[in-house]
């Protein structure tokens, strides 16, 4: 079932939201985090929040999970200011694999595609 227009841009707000209350914090483990998309639940009371993961290695990982989940309250009040919604979504931090596993698809099926070459020109 489609996305609901409020709902698709009630996500876009909220990341845009997300992204300058994340650079506008003091810990430089999470200033510098890049908001990759925001999924909200229907009443907004929960929302996903996916982050780039590029740059950190599993270590870093948690530590900036670690940061972002201390942080939470801080973000969701910058929402609630900026916004002025009577409520705010509580946030799940996570990383987007999605890139990583894109990647590794196009590895296989280039993989693939080369042993296909090869039986050819036997």
């Amino acid at each position: 079932m489609e996305k609901s227009i409020h709902l698709q841009r009630t996500q876009s707000i909220l990341k845009e939201m997300l992204q300058e209350a994340i650079s506008g914090l003091s810990d430089t483990r999470v200033n510098s985090v890049s908001v990759v998309e925001v999924i909200c639940s229907r009443g907004k009371y929960n929302a996903d929040v996916f982050i780039c993961p590029d740059f950190y290695s599993k270590e870093e990982q948690k530590q900036v999970l670690k940061g972002l989940k201390k942080a939470e309250n801080i973000l969701r009040e910058y929402v609630l200011s900026v916004s002025g919604w009577y409520k705010c979504p509580k946030f799940n931090f996570c990383f987007d694999e999605t890139l990583q596993k894109t990647k590794t698809l196009d590895e296989i099926f280039n993989q693939i595609a080369k042993e296909k070459e090869n039986k050819n020109a036997e």
